[in-house]
């Protein structure tokens, strides 16, 4: 699969900046290429679909973080630790949205999940998961906390 393959969409945002109303932010990642090799990556060993829970959102940077910072996304199966997808990302992108989940957290109740990643293949809806964590690696591969969305009692 090729970050080529993927679009991703933001969804809730713009409150941010202009300090309106919070909403649930969410992101739409569709998915071009060979759906089957995706489906696979989606799927456990048991034929089901992943769960949210077994699964982790987090950025990497490419470079020091900045105006113009370029980041990748990815989608990993905790278990395995396998990706199971990657995309290209302006990182202050990233960040806005962390930034509206956190905003939006702060509300809301925690179970819910604090933002909405959806993946589809070819324009059709395949997953939903409702997340509440969102991790941000720096260049060299260490967490930055201080910019990664991670849940009150949850210890990495």
């Amino acid at each position: 699969m090729r970050r080529e393959h993927f679009t991703l969409d933001v969804n809730n945002v713009d409150w941010v900046e202009t300090n309106g109303e919070p909403s649930k932010p969410s992101v739409s990642i569709d998915f071009t290429g060979p759906a089957t090799m995706l489906r696979e990556r989606l799927t456990g060993p048991d034929g089901d679909v992943l769960e949210a829970a077994e699964t982790d959102v987090a950025l990497r940077l490419q470079g020091p973080l900045g105006d113009g910072t370029a980041g990748v996304v990815s989608v990993t199966n905790r278990v395995t630790g396998e990706f199971i997808l990657e995309l290209n990302e302006d990182a202050d992108d990233v960040l806005t949205f962390i930034q509206a989940a956190r905003g939006y957290g702060e509300d809301e109740i925690e179970a819910e999940g604090r933002y909405e990643v959806e993946i589809s293949l070819d324009g059709d809806p395949f997953v939903s998961y409702d997340k509440q964590t969102f991790l941000v690696y720096d260049d060299e591969g260490d967490l930055l906390r201080q910019h990664s969305l991670i849940p009150s009692g949850v210890e990495l």
